[in-house]
């Protein structure tokens, strides 16, 4: 039999008799603590997972000994800038020996297959008869009526409008004066010549 308890932010998987060091607790040696956030507890083989706890699950310690972890140094450096710092830092933990672990896993695996057979247990849907020759529900559409839309007065191409006329006299006519000059400059090139 084993849980896996959540203390000090950190989760840690246990069993009777054994020992581990969790953050500090403020408790002195020889005192009992018990641990109620109980996330997962698995007996002869049933596991029961808690959402996010498991329901009236216990594990009961007693505390061994408060302690300071071995020392981890911190050591910080830029290269060129002359700048070292080193710190260490010891961390405070509290030693503790599970004892027992108390669950509710006999009680909830004893009701819980009365719960899947009501789950597993439903009633048949009724199925409709339908004639052979009637459509079926999704191919029958409502017709409804459309609204007369209003259509614009066609209008004859044939005809010149008066805007297309002026568009028409818009036109630049540069390209001939341009022609005309150079040709004037070639005749008086060769006359000269």
């Amino acid at each position: 039999m084993f849980a896996v308890i959540e203390t000090g932010g950190k989760q840690y998987k246990v069993q009777e008799g054994d020992v581990l060091a969790v953050e500090k607790l403020n408790l002195e040696e020889g005192q009992k603590v018990t641990f109620d956030r109980v996330l997962l507890v698995d007996e002869q083989g049933e596991t029961l997972i808690g959402t996010p706890l498991v329901k009236d699950a216990v594990v009961k310690a007693e505390i061994v000994e408060n302690f300071k972890d071995k020392k981890v140094i911190v050591f910080k450096k830029k290269r060129r800038k002359q700048y070292k710092k080193k710190k260490g830092h010891r961390q405070e933990l509290t030693r503790v020996k599970i004892e027992q672990i108390v669950s509710s896993l006999k009680a909830a695996s004893k009701t819980k297959p009365a719960e899947e057979v009501k789950k597993e247990v439903k009633k048949p849907t009724p199925k409709v008869k339908t004639e052979v020759g009637a459509p079926k529900a999704k191919e029958v559409k409502k017709e409804t009526p459309k609204k007369e839309e209003k259509k614009a007065p066609v209008k004859k191409v044939s005809e010149p409008t008066a805007k297309s006329e002026t568009v028409k006299s818009t036109k630049p006519a540069a390209k001939p004066a341009v022609k005309s000059s150079t040709k004037a400059k070639t005749k008086s090139l060769k006359k000269e010549k």
